[in-house]
């Protein structure tokens, strides 16, 4: 479904990513792990058309859409909540999940989409009248993520969706991303500063450091892994 080919991402004469290779099959979930600065967040920007690569493709159905811009890639099937959830804090719940049903893939079927993500959050929808800006940071990460589905992505993109959430929020959004994937069949990439939870939920992983990919596997296997134990769970 995505394939990403030999990547290059510079900002002036930082490079970000070199010669990144990822793979995402479709209905699969895979896990991007890395230290902060690594370079995660500016692939996730890569692919969503948010940033313009020096060098490398990328591939969506076996289009070529490197260097397409963001309103092009979402229109393609691909979704990203990005790091820092960016609900718009003055309108509600439900409003902000209208926006995410702008796209024209997305229009005729906003009512249908909007009760699937009451179903998933539940919370949402004993919200739906209520400013976003006055919900906690775990409902406003439903919220973002729940904007993202409006869209009815085939791919979505979760750019570290526990960032300073409660244990149990995150055990929540983590039963979400999981039924999204196994029950509904949505291809999922995982950026995730949770290691264990991340590589744990998984089909494959990638580990990324200073721009290139070190490691990938099963993440069954990387969970266990040696070096990944000790570079990142502490172990």
């Amino acid at each position: 479904m995505l394939s990403v080919r030999d990547l290059d991402l510079s900002y002036g004469d930082a490079r970000a990513l070199v010669g990144v290779s990822l793979e995402v099959a479709a209905g699969e979930l895979v896990a991007l792990i890395g230290a902060n600065g690594a370079g995660k967040s500016s692939l996730i920007r890569a692919i969503a058309g948010m940033e313009r690569p020096q060098a490398g493709t990328i591939r969506y159905r076996e289009q070529d859409i490197t260097g397409k811009d963001t309103y092009a890639t979402t229109n393609l099937g691909i979704g990203q909540v990005a790091e820092g959830r960016q609900v718009f804090p003055s309108l509600t719940v439900e409003d902000n999940l209208e926006v995410g049903a702008l796209l024209p893939r997305a229009r005729a079927k906003r009512k249908t989409t909007m009760q699937e993500v009451f179903e998933l959050f539940p919370r949402l929808a004993e919200r739906r009248r209520q400013l976003a800006g006055t919900m906690s940071g775990g409902e406003q990460q439903m919220l973002a993520i729940g904007r993202c589905l409006m869209g009815r992505p085939e791919l979505i993109m979760l750019d570290e969706p526990s960032l300073g959430l409660a244990p149990l929020v995150v055990k929540e959004l983590f039963r979400a991303i999981r039924l999204l994937n196994r029950e509904k069949g949505l291809s999922v990439l995982l950026v995730e500063q949770n290691v264990a939870a991340s590589l744990a939920l998984a089909e494959r992983a990638y580990v990324l450091e200073n721009g290139r990919i070190v490691m990938d596997g099963r993440g069954q296997e990387l969970l266990h892994d040696d070096r990944v134990r000790q570079a990142y769970l502490g172990l």
